[in-house]
C-alpha cells in the first residue's frame, strides 16, 4: 500500500471547529498553499492533548496533515500543529471582527482552492486586530472585504459602471449594489462614493502591493464603503444572515 501523502509545515489559521466525537474535533482551516481544508484532530479534546492549547482561531500556525485516500476526500487527518507566535488573541470588538472574517471565508471560499495573496492579507489583518490600533479596525476590514470579493471573482470593476461599461465621472457619485454592480447613485441610495474615489480603489487593487495600497485607499472612505460591501457580501453568502453580523446588531441594540 502506498504511503499517505503528507502536507508538512503549512502556514494556516483555524477558522472554526466542532465536535467529531467525545475526544476529537473537526477543524476548518485556511492554509496558504492548500486553501480551505477540513481536518480531523484526533484526541484534541483530551486534557493531555498537545493540540488543546494550540488549535485556536486567529492564531498563526504551522500544520502537518496526511491526505485521506487519493486526496479527494472531504476530511484529512491532522498530525501536528505548532503555534508560530507573534501576537496575542484579539479581544473585544477586534475578536468579534476576526470571527466575522472567519465566517466570510467559511461561507465564500470553496475547499482546496488556494488563495495565497488573500491568506497573506488575512494574516496582516489578524495582526492589526491583535494590536492596540483600534482606529485601523474599519479600514482593514473594508480592505479585506474588497480583496476577498476580488479574489473570488465577485467584485465588479470599480472604474466603470457595471451595466454600461461607461467610465466613471470623477465628480459624480456612484453606489455599489448587489444586483447591479456599480451604478450612478439615486436619491434612494444611502451611501455612495465619488467616481474619483472608486477609481482610486481600483488602482489600489491593481497595485503590486495590493493589501497595503488597498488599506490606504480605504482609510478615508471606510464609513461609506461599509454598508455597500456588507450588502454585497450578504447577497453572495445567501440566507441566513451571517451569525456574526446578527450578533453585532444584537449587541448594538443593548
Amino acid at each position: 500500500m502506498a504511503a499517505a501523502k503528507r502536507i508538512s509545515d503549512e502556514p494556516a489559521f483555524v477558522l472554526h471547529s466542532y465536535d467529531w466525537s467525545e475526544s476529537s474535533l473537526i477543524l476548518e482551516v485556511f492554509c496558504r498553499q492548500q486553501g480551505r481544508v477540513a481536518l480531523v484532530a484526533k484526541g484534541a479534546k483530551k486534557p493531555s492533548s498537545n493540540f488543546r492549547p494550540v488549535l485556536l482561531p486567529l492564531q498563526p500556525l504551522l500544520v502537518t496533515y496526511t491526505l485521506t485516500g487519493d486526496g479527494s476526500a472531504d476530511i484529512h487527518t491532522l498530525k501536528g500543529a505548532e503555534w508560530v507566535g507573534g501576537h496575542v488573541m484579539p479581544t473585544g470588538d477586534a475578536l468579534l471582527s476576526g470571527m466575522y472574517l472567519n465566517e466570510l471565508l467559511l461561507r465564500l471560499l470553496a475547499r482546496a482552492d488556494p488563495h495565497a495573496a488573500l491568506f497573506d492579507a488575512y494574516a496582516g489583518v489578524v495582526r492589526v486586530l491583535a494590536s492596540e490600533h483600534g482606529d485601523a479596525l474599519e479600514p482593514v476590514l473594508r480592505s479585506f472585504e474588497l480583496l476577498l470579493l476580488r479574489e473570488i471573482g465577485l467584485l465588479p470593476g470599480l472604474d466603470v459602471q457595471t451595466m454600461t461599461l461607461e467610465v466613471l465621472q470623477p465628480k459624480t457619485r456612484y453606489t455599489l449594489v448587489p444586483e447591479g454592480g456599480l451604478r450612478a447613485s439615486s436619491s434612494a441610495d444611502r451611501a455612495g462614493l465619488l467616481g474619483v474615489q472608486w477609481q482610486t480603489l481600483q488602482r489600489a487593487l491593481d497595485d503590486a502591493a495590493t493589501y497595503t495600497a488597498t488599506l490606504r485607499a480605504c482609510a478615508p472612505v471606510a464609513a461609506e464603503l461599509k454598508p455597500q460591501l456588507r450588502a454585497l457580501l450578504q447577497y453572495h453568502c445567501g440566507s441566513p444572515m451571517l451569525r456574526t453580523r446578527q450578533l453585532m446588531i444584537d449587541l448594538q441594540a443593548l
